[in-house]
C-alpha cells in the first residue's frame, strides 16, 4: 500500500520534546487491568467508544488503536520503551486520537483489526497497533514496534511522524482507499456456500498436514515458537476413535507427554497448595524456554485434552498432569466466589521492593540456588539430574539471552532412569523428587508473585466448566464437580441476566459489564451440557438451551449460515464477522455446530440440527482448502456424520449401583455419545424419556439408544462394557501408543 512505501521513503529522526506532566489519563476509571496498566502513561490514552470517536472526527485525527493484554511481555517492553516516553506520548497526543484495548474483553474488535494487520503484513501478534480514519477504517499497522530503528524494523517515532505528514498532505486519498478492506472483507462473509463440504476429503487433508508438520523428536506441529494447540490434540484423538489410526493417537499422546516434560509445564505443582499448570507457548522447539504467562483457556483445553489421553491409554501420566493443571486452577487461579481468573503474568519483580522486571523470574533458578534450598547434596543430584539442572545454566534456546546462568526445569530424566542411575527404587526417587519439588516450591513462594489479571470472562469460565466436569467423570473426584457447579453459578447469577436471556462477558471487581460474544455464550452452553451429563442436574441443561437458542437470535446469519462473532444489536465494532479458525481457543463456529447437534441429540429438536449443518456448510471454502485451520469443525462434523449415540440413565442418582454404571461409561473415551437421565423433572425436556418413566422400577439401568432406537435396559456393569464394546468399533483400549 502507498502509505507503508511513504513510512520508509520518509524515514527520519525526531528532534528532542519536553514531557508532560505524568497525571492519570481516562483509562483510570475501567475495570480491565490491562487498561488500568496503561492508566498513569503520559499518552492521553481514551477506551474504545463513542468519546474517543467523536473526538476523532471533531479534530479530524487518526486514531491510534493499541491492543493488547495484561500478562503480554512484549506489550509491558512497548509500553516501557514507548508510551511512558513524553516525545512520543507528545506526538500520540498532538496528533493522533490514542485508543487502547484490552483484546480479551472485545475479541471480536481485536479479530478485526487483526485480519487487517495479517492481510497487510502477513504476520500478527501483539501489542497490536493499527492507525485508523475516524470513520474507523484501518490504513496502516503491524504489531511492536522499537522506539527507534531497531530489528529491522522502523522506529515508532518514526512511523507516527511520517503518518502525520501523510494524513496532513494525503487526507483524501488515506479515506478512499482506507474503505477498501472492509468491502472486502465483509463480500466474503455474504458467500453463499452451494453444498456440504466433503467430509472424508478435508479430514484426510488435515490429517496429512499435521503428519507433515509433526515433529517425530519432541513433538507438536512445526518447529518453534511451539503453541499447544488443544484443538489439534482433540481432532487426532477422533480421528484415531473414528478410523482406529493408531498413528494419529501416538502423535497426540506423545505430544501431550513431551509438552508435560518441557518447560512449558510448571513442574512445581503442589497438590492442595498451588503451582503446575502450563504456560502460554515456547519459544524453542523443545518445548523448554516458554513465555511464562499461564491462561485460563490454555489450562482448561488442556486438561481435557490430558483427560482424554489418559482415558485412551491408561496412561497414569496424564492423569497426574491433568489433577496438575486442576491444582492449579483451582489453588491459584479462583476467585472466593467460584468463578475463575484470566491469567497470570509472565513478567515478575527480580526481587521483593525492587522495580526490575524479568520475564519468568519466579520460575527461574540458578545451580546454586538448588543446592541451597534442599540442603542435601544427594538430593540436589538426583534433582538436578532429572530435570537437567546445570550450574552454566540449561536455557541455551533462550532467543533473547534474558536467561543466562540460570535454569529453567525441565523433566530430562523418568523416574526408572533415575532409580537405575542411583541404584534406589522407583519408590525411592519418586518420594525424593517429592520432598525436593516441596521444597522449591516454598521457596519460590517467597519470591514475587506474577501478576494476576484477576477479571473474569464468561467464554474462559466456560471451557474451565467442562473440563471440571470431564475431570470429575474420569478421576472420579468431587471436589471438580463441586468447583464445575461453583462456577457455573457464579456466572448464572452475576453475568446472565435471565429476563431477557443475555449474557454479559466480563465482571471484575464487583462490575458486570460488555455484551456477551458469540465465544461467551458456546463456550458456557458448552460448559453446562457437560455440566448436567456430569451431574443430571437438568437446571444447567434447561439454561443451556434457553442459551443457545438466544445465541441463535443474536449471532446466526439466517441468510448464510454460520455465527458472527458479534450480536446483531452490538454497535461498538464496525464490522461484523465470522470466525473460521480453531487457534489458541476454538472457533464459535465449532463449539456451537458440536452444541447444537448434542442438544438436537439430547432433545430431538430439528431446528438444532439444520442450524448446526448450515453453518458447517457455511466453512466449506474454508473446510476444502485449509481444514486444518478448523480441527474441531471436523470433530463436530463428524458427530454429524456417525452414528448418533445416546445412552440413558434411570433410576436413582445417588445409588452405588447407578454409580458403577456411570463409571463404566465414564472411563471410555466415547466422543459420539451423549448421555441424559430419565426424571420427571426432565420429562418436558426429553419427550422420549416418557417411555423409560413409565417401566421405572426404582434400579439403576441404562439404556443405549442408537440412531433414536433403544436397546433393552441392563443393570449389570460389565453388561453394559460389553455393549458399549459392540456399538463402538474402534475403542480406543485396543490402540495403544
Amino acid at each position: 500500500m502507498v502509505i507503508y512505501r511513504y513510512i520508509v521513503h520518509h524515514a527520519t529522526n525526531t528532534r528532542p520534546m519536553t514531557s508532560p506532566e505524568n497525571k492519570p489519563n481516562s483509562l483510570i476509571a475501567e475495570k480491565s487491568p490491562y487498561l488500568l496498566q496503561h492508566a498513569l502513561n503520559p499518552v492521553a490514552w481514551l477506551a474504545w467508544g463513542e468519546e474517543a470517536f467523536k473526538k476523532a472526527r471533531g479534530e479530524n485525527k487518526p486514531i491510534f488503536l493499541s491492543v493488547g493484554y495484561s500478562t503480554c511481555h512484549w506489550c509491558h517492553v512497548m509500553e516501557d520503551e514507548s508510551f511512558e516516553n513524553p516525545e512520543i506520548a507528545k506526538l500520540l497526543n498532538a496528533h493522533f486520537v490514542p485508543v487502547k484495548v484490552d483484546r480479551e474483553e472485545l475479541p471480536d474488535l481485536d479479530r478485526l483489526y487483526m485480519s487487517y494487520v495479517q492481510a497487510s503484513t502477513g504476520r500478527g501478534g501483539w501489542p497490536m497497533s493499527v492507525w485508523l480514519t475516524p470513520e474507523l477504517n484501518p490504513f496502516y499497522g503491524g504489531s511492536y514496534f522499537p522506539p527507534e530503528e531497531r530489528y529491522g524494523m522502523p522506529g515508532f517515532k518514526t512511523i507516527l511522524i511520517t503518518i502525520t505528514r501523510y494524513w496532513e498532505n494525503e487526507r483524501e486519498k488515506i479515506i478512499s482507499e482506507s474503505g477498501s478492506f472492509f468491502a472486502s472483507l465483509g463480500a466474503v462473509s455474504r458467500t453463499t456456500p452451494s453444498s456440504q463440504p466433503d467430509a472424508e476429503m478435508a479430514q484426510k487433508k488435515c490429517f496429512e498436514w499435521l503428519e507433515a508438520n509433526y515433529d517425530p523428536m519432541f513433538g507438536g506441529f512445526g518447529r518453534a515458537p511451539k503453541f499447544p494447540r488443544p484443538v489439534l490434540l482433540n481432532f487426532l484423538f477422533n480421528h484415531a476413535y473414528h478410523t482406529g489410526d493408531k498413528k494419529a493417537l501416538r502423535m497426540a499422546l506423545h505430544t501431550l507427554h513431551k509438552m508435560a516434560e518441557g518447560g512449558i509445564h510448571d513442574h512445581l505443582g503442589i497438590i492442595g497448595k498451588g503451582g503446575g499448570g502450563f504456560a502460554r507457548y515456547s519459544t524453542d522447539q523443545r518445548w523448554h524456554v516458554p513465555h511464562f504467562e499461564k491462561m485460563l483457556y490454555d489450562n482448561a483445553q488442556l486438561a481435557i485434552s490430558c483427560l482424554e489421553a489418559f482415558q485412551c491409554s491408561g496412561d497414569n501420566f496424564y492423569k497426574r498432569t491433568a489433577e496438575d493443571i486442576f491444582n492449579y486452577v483451582l489453588c491459584d487461579m479462583r476467585s472466593p466466589q467460584g468463578g475463575f481468573y484470566s491469567a497470570e503474568d509472565a513478567d515478575t519483580l527480580l526481587t521483593h521492593g525492587s522495580e526490575q522486571k524479568q520475564e519468568g523470574a519466579l520460575y527461574l533458578w540458578s545451580a546454586d540456588e538448588i543446592r541451597e534450598t534442599l540442603a542435601d547434596e544427594e538430593l540436589a543430584t538426583i534433582f538436578s539430574f532429572t530435570y537437567g539442572i546445570r550450574d552454566e545454566g540449561n536455557a541455551e534456546y533462550d532467543p533473547h539471552g534474558e536467561f543466562n546462568g540460570k535454569n529453567i526445569l525441565m523433566q530430562q530424566a523418568t523416574d526408572e532412569e533415575c532409580a537405575d542411575t542411583f541404584g534406589k527404587t522407583v519408590e525411592e526417587i519418586r518420594a525424593a523428587l517429592d520432598d525436593a519439588r516441596t521444597k522449591l516450591y516454598h521457596a519460590r513462594s517467597r519470591r514475587p508473585r506474577a501478576f494476576l489479571d484477576d477479571k473474569i470472562l464468561t467464554a474462559w469460565n466456560g471451557l474451565m466448566i467442562s473440563a471440571l466436569a470431564k475431570g470429575y467423570q474420569v478421576l472420579h473426584n468431587e471436589t471438580f464437580l463441586a468447583a464445575a457447579r461453583e462456577a457455573a453459578n457464579f456466572i448464572l447469577e452475576t453475568l446472565y441476566d435471565q429476563a431477557n436471556g443475555r449474557l454479559l462477558r466480563r465482571y471484575r471487581d464487583g462490575n458486570a459489564a460488555i455484551a456477551g460474544k458469540a465465544e461467551d455464550y458456546a463456550f458456557l452452553v458448552q460448559g453446562l451440557t457437560d455440566l448436567y451429563e456430569a451431574s443430571s442436574e437438568v437446571r444447567y441443561l434447561q439454561i443451556a438451551l434457553q442459551l443457545a437458542e438466544i445465541q441463535n437470535t443474536l449471532f446466526y446469519d439466517n441468510a448464510q449460515g454460520g455465527y458472527f462473532s458479534t450480536a446483531i444489536d452490538d454497535h461498538t465494532v464496525p464490522l461484523r464477522i465470522k470466525e473460521e479458525y480453531d487457534g489458541a481457543e476454538p472457533s464459535a463456529n465449532s463449539i456451537s455446530t458440536l452444541n447444537l447437534l448434542r442438544l438436537a441429540e439430547m432433545t430431538g429438536n430439528e431446528d438444532f440440527v439444520r442450524r448446526a449443518e448450515e453453518t458447517i456448510k457455511s466453512c466449506r471454502i474454508m473446510l476444502a482448502e485449509n481444514s486444518s485451520a478448523l480441527p474441531q469443525m471436523l470433530v463436530a462434523k463428524n458427530f454429524a456424520e456417525q452414528r448418533k449415540v445416546h445412552l440413558v440413565f434411570s433410576g436413582p442418582l445417588d445409588s452405588s449401583s447407578m454409580n458403577e454404571l456411570r463409571q463404566t461409561v465414564y472411563e471410555q473415551y466415547l466422543p459420539g455419545a451423549t448421555m441424559s437421565h430419565a426424571s420427571k423433572e426432565s420429562a418436558h425436556i426429553f419427550p422420549s424419556h416418557a417411555a423409560i418413566i413409565a417401566k421405572e422400577d426404582g434400579n439403576a439401568k441404562v439404556y443405549i439408544c442408537i440412531d433414536k432406537s433403544c436397546q433393552p435396559p441392563t443393570e449389570n456393569p460389565e453388561r453394559l462394557a460389553a455393549m458399549l464394546d459392540s456399538q463402538f468399533l474402534h475403542r480406543p483400549d485396543s490402540i495403544t501408543w
